[in-house]
């Protein structure tokens, strides 16, 4: 079978999953928990590392640190930057503004689904991402 989804042996699997549980340090008695029973800090790392085991190239993060604990959203914010230094694309949705300046070199301010500002370099820190959220105007409302 080609592709991301070719199937491995239980014992390809247990590696994957001790290997994985210490990159990520989750937090469980052993690999045989169910997701289910973790926190949810800890269900987070498994969904990321179920993607992780697939080398991506590029990855969307929507809201990955919504609901968890202070720590587990440091070390994910942590591995995001990491991934980045790897080479790994990632694009990082969050409504977090400080989440934002820790985890990324560029961001994008949208309202109804338009851009209304880009930030990066020293344009990139609070005031400027307040600024274009209360007073950034879409393409569409500067042309007309």
């Amino acid at each position: 079978m080609n592709g991301i989804f070719k199937p491995i042996s239980r014992s390809e699997a247990e590696a994957f999953a001790d290997e994985y549980i210490k990159v990520l340090n989750i937090k469980t008695a052993s690999r045989e928990t169910p997701v289910g029973s973790l926190s949810g800090g800890n269900q987070q790392k498994v969904i990321l590392a179920r993607w992780l085991l697939t080398h991506p190239d590029y990855l969307i993060l929507d809201e990955p640190t919504r609901g968890i604990d202070v720590g587990t959203k440091l070390e994910i914010q942590k591995l995001v930057l990491k991934l980045a230094e790897d080479g790994v694309s990632v694009t990082f949705i969050s409504s977090e503004v400080e989440e934002m300046l820790r985890t990324c070199s560029r961001l994008i301010v949208m309202r109804d689904r338009h851009i209304v500002g880009e930030l990066k370099g020293r344009d990139l820190n609070q005031t400027q991402v307040m600024k274009t959220i209360a007073g950034g105007e879409s393409k569409d409302e500067e042309n007309q």
